[in-house]
């Protein structure tokens, strides 16, 4: 029986990891991942989802057609909204917060735009790391879906983190899902929901220095009697 802290433990430790290593990840152990991952409990066990790993020339065209929509500055239709629009005040000190810290990380300063769009297009390279996956739900799923997918990303993400891997989860993908459609050959029936970068951290690499905060107990849970 593992430890009661074992969990814990391993919540904790986990964060989102932006240098990977080129250590290759067996398809054995990719496989064995996803299986653990999909433990995720879903309503009526329906399992939505699909995750995609993208390889080789595939990911080489992807990764340069993603850039190049993102450079032309002309957004699509994401496939389901990300952000609250507008942001609450108390949301956006979180997402300054955050990008303050990956960004201080990088010794990038908050006036150096090309030093932040440098790093921002990796997100569409999958940070280099050996596994590139995009996430996919069935289009006709509604937000219930997304939390049952959520779930099984976060199991993932876990699993990954107990066999001594890294992850970091992609919302940038989400922005272009057309350009990820015809690059993967998928229909509509897949809402792009986001991608995953995976692998063996750099532990030199400044950006995996990066922290960030959680909120305090009160700010999200209260009891009524």
């Amino acid at each position: 029986m593992p430890s009661p802290d074992a969990f814990s433990l391993l919540a904790h430790q986990r964060r989102s990891v932006r240098a990977f290593l080129p250590t290759p990840v067996p398809d054995a152990q990719l496989h064995a991942l996803l299986a653990t991952a999909r433990r995720a409990p879903s309503g009526a066990n329906l399992q939505p989802g699909h995750f995609i790993a993208v390889r080789g020339a595939a990911r080489a065209r992807l990764s340069e057609a993603l850039v190049q929509a993102w450079r032309s500055a002309h957004p699509e239709q994401e496939d389901y909204g990300y952000f609250p629009r507008p942001m609450p005040r108390v949301l956006k000190r979180r997402q300054v917060a955050a990008a303050q810290a990956l960004y201080g990380a990088l010794g990038v300063a908050r006036d150096d735009r090309a030093g932040r769009d440098a790093h921002f297009e990796r997100n569409f390279r999958f940070f280099d790391a050996p596994v590139a996956l995009v996430v996919a739900l069935e289009h006709d799923f509604g937000s219930g879906g997304y939390m049952d997918l959520g779930m099984a990303l976060y199991g993932l993400m876990l699993a990954a983190e107990a066999q001594g891997l890294a992850s970091c989860a992609i919302g940038a993908l989400a922005s272009y899902p057309g350009v990820v459609r015809e690059q993967l050959g998928l229909d509509g029936r897949f809402k792009i929901v986001c991608g995953m970068a995976l692998g063996h951290a750099d532990p030199q690499a400044p950006v995996n220095q990066t922290r960030t905060e959680r909120c305090e107990l009160d700010e999200y849970f209260r009891v009524i009697e």
